[in-house]
């Protein structure tokens, strides 16, 4: 829906956005649009052509991201859009891939996905808004929910320990990897720039307030409640051990990048070791004619 009334300024973001969807659905104060504003903003400063740029979210309240985005983008089923983001790349190596969902979708029913992306260093950028709640269908305990925090499932105090995300990707083969609170717009936009460049499996992690149902639930008050908890109790350690990131319920939450390095990404590891098993039988795929010819010529 274009601005109606022509005395009104265009928002800067209208571009890349679809206003005949808007108002969204998000709650106020959720970090969801704080995220996707950020990813704008580095989308803004990005020099890859945007006619080349995918986004591809699951099932959730991040999941709405792919509706909202004026960019080519599709809104898969549970816990599939890293799948099928794969899908995405290899039918067209040139596309970058962008996985904006949350973490429910990607690491509980799409944790399988989320691990073995990682392991093959597909040439994905995933950011993961994390709440520590299923927040769209009810506020259940989730895979990030912190220990005793209270859900709709967990009544009493969550007792299972919850996923240490950075911890869980970087493990796997992960090639950037870095945390960032809803409250660090320039860090976060900044970093989703980085992972845009970066060539292999990027992840980010946006912890982000839910003043609906996590927030209301454990008592924590308003959305801004939440973000003045992120000011005053998020530290910057960049490469900080994976180990030391766990989130505890209303503990000190440590943000940064912690991971930055290169290691072949899935296609590159198969043109090269078909090309070491075929020699000059095999046609390398997703690979520029100018490129294979410096190959050969090599």
């Amino acid at each position: 829906m274009s601005n109606a009334n022509a005395n009104v300024p265009e928002h800067p973001m209208e571009k890349l956005l679809r206003m005949e969807r808007i108002p969204h659905i998000w709650c106020p104060t959720c970090g969801i649009g704080t995220a996707l504003s950020c990813f704008i903003t580095a989308l803004e400063k990005f020099d890859y052509p945007l006619d080349k740029v995918v986004v591809v979210s699951g099932i959730g309240c991040t999941g709405r991201v792919a509706g909202y985005i004026k960019l080519d983008s599709f809104h898969t089923t549970h816990g599939r859009a890293i799948p099928f983001a794969t899908g995405l790349k290899l039918a067209n190596p040139e596309l970058k891939v962008v996985v904006f969902s949350g973490d429910g979708d990607l690491a509980a029913i799409g944790g399988n996905h989320l691990i073995h992306a990682a392991r093959r260093n597909m040439d994905l950028t995933v950011i993961c808004v994390n709440n520590f709640i299923y927040a769209m269908t009810g506020g259940q305990t989730a895979p990030t929910t912190p220990l005793t925090a209270n859900s709709s499932t967990a009544p009493y105090g969550n007792s299972e320990p919850p996923f240490n995300l950075p911890l869980l990707v970087g493990s796997c083969g992960a090639v950037y990897v870095a945390r960032w609170t809803a409250l660090h717009i320039r860090r976060l936009a900044n970093s989703i720039g980085e992972a845009l460049n970066k060539k292999g499996f990027s992840f980010i992690e946006v912890i982000a307030p839910c003043s609906t149902l996590y927030a209301r639930r454990n008592r924590l008050g308003t959305g801004l409640d939440l973000m003045k908890f992120y000011h005053d109790n998020s530290e910057i350690r960049h490469g900080a051990p994976l180990e030391e990131l766990d989130i505890g319920f209303q503990q000190k939450i440590i943000v940064g990048k912690f991971i930055d390095r290169e290691r072949p990404t899935f296609l590159e590891n198969w043109n090269n070791w078909l090309s070491q098993k075929l020699g000059d039988k095999f046609v390398p795929y997703g690979v520029a004619p100018q490129q294979m010819q410096l190959r050969k010529a090599g």
